[in-house]
């Protein structure tokens, strides 16, 4: 089957020539394709394709400094735009006439990016309409601003770019089979959202150590370690036991926080025996590590958790409780149990799981999985349930 998507690399290194890419976002967000250019390559030619094959509103997506540094304040103070697009005052550079040529729009991108560039040396509005990225780029806004400025600097570009969205001949947006057919006509590289989001979680140092200590524990004495998301700030903890410098086949467990049955005793659910079962394997090794994931309820949190929890009284299974409440099935994230581990140093590891899409997961982002050790727990009368639930409509493996 042929691969209509070029890898993050590829498109990256056509932004460093001064091509233009195609950036595509997600079927249940805009479901649009926008052509992505460097500002520094904000060229006459650039923008006249843009203007002439795109024929979308041709922004330029910067970062903060940017914006601050020109003193482009936002276009409205309160913005209730269906995805917070965040606009600033539109702009053209003094040196311009109407400021609407390709040649003129030039002038004025690369002007924004000129070191040399003060705020006056922009008439206010213009015809250059810049965007402000959220700091954290596409992982905490799935936008085509933030790809926009992350591509760039992930190119080792200057954070500012030209996007245009791809309209059709008879001006409705063009959606996914169109926009690979205008990729082929016009041999242009097509990439998603989604796959600039994986490469920054597979590609970029996002988790830092931030404390370690000794840990005695009923199981043994482990060191405990808490780690930061650089982005998001939520932190999670690894407990590791014996030498596992070398980082090869530690005994391993990604277990997902849940309050309830890790520390309230909860029957509902087998997680705090699958924790239990766990930390006994790894003493009696004497070598392993466990990484707690902060992901309460697969991923929804705790009050929401208990929500789905009420629903399930009613009724309802784990599945369609989250559904009920406007969760996918599980929204948990495994780049950062992956980033901890690398930078621990563990290469390969003997997973303790039931769950082959958190291990399809962890392998995805460059984790050598030796072998999975099933946890078998006996059902109760209260988790029965929730269990069949977890193997009939979550695929996880349970006998």
């Amino acid at each position: 089957m042929e691969n209509i998507y070029s890898t993050i690399d590829e498109a990256l290194e056509d932004l460093r020539n001064g091509k233009i890419i195609i950036v595509s976002d997600d079927e249940d967000r805009e479901n649009e394709g926008d052509l992505i250019c460097a500002a520094e390559f904000a060229t006459t030619e650039n923008i006249n394709f843009m203007a002439t094959y795109a024929k979308g509103l041709i922004c330029m997506p910067m970062s903060k400094e940017i914006t601050n540094k020109l003193n482009l304040n936002q276009m409205v103070t309160k913005n209730t735009d269906n995805h917070e697009t965040a606009f600033t005052v539109s702009i053209d550079h003094v040196d311009t006439t109407t400021g609407i040529s390709a040649v003129e729009r030039s002038i004025t991108a690369l002007k924004v990016i000129d070191e040399n560039s003060k705020p006056e040396d922009f008439r206010r509005p213009g015809h250059m309409f810049p965007l402000l990225a959220k700091e954290g780029g596409v992982l905490v806004r799935m936008g085509h601003t933030e790809a926009t400025v992350d591509l760039m600097r992930l190119a080792g570009l200057k954070e500012c770019g030209l996007c245009c969205e791809i309209m059709k001949d008879d001006g409705d947006m063009m959606r996914k089979n169109d926009l690979i057919e205008f990729s082929k006509k016009h041999n242009l590289k097509m990439i998603t959202v989604s796959a600039l989001i994986d490469y920054r979680k597979k590609n970029e140092d996002l988790m830092e150590l931030y404390a370690k200590a000794k840990m005695p524990t009923k199981y043994g004495e482990f060191e405990i370690l808490t780690f930061v998301n650089k982005i998001t700030k939520q932190h999670h903890v690894v407990l590791t036991m014996g030498d596992i410098s070398d980082g090869e086949d530690v005994l391993c467990r990604v277990h997902s926080e849940c309050l309830t049955g890790d520390a309230l005793g909860s029957r509902r659910c087998d997680c705090g025996e699958q924790y239990n079962y766990a930390m006994r394997a790894i003493a009696e090794e004497g070598r392993g590590i466990m990484v707690y994931m902060r992901q309460e309820g697969r991923g929804i949190g705790l009050v929401n958790k208990l929500k789905a929890y009420e629903l399930q009284d009613k009724g309802l299974d784990t599945v369609d409780a989250n559904r009920a409440l406007g969760f996918r099935d599980d929204m948990r994230e495994y780049y950062e149990a992956y980033q901890m581990l690398k930078k621990l140093g563990i290469k390969s590891v003997r997973i303790m799981t039931n769950n082959p899409e958190k291990i399809k997961h962890l392998e995805n982002y460059g984790l050598e999985i030796e072998e999975r050790i099933p946890i078998q727990i006996e059902a109760t009368e209260y988790d029965l349930f929730y269990l069949q639930t977890k193997k009939e409509r979550m695929g996880h493996i349970l006998d």
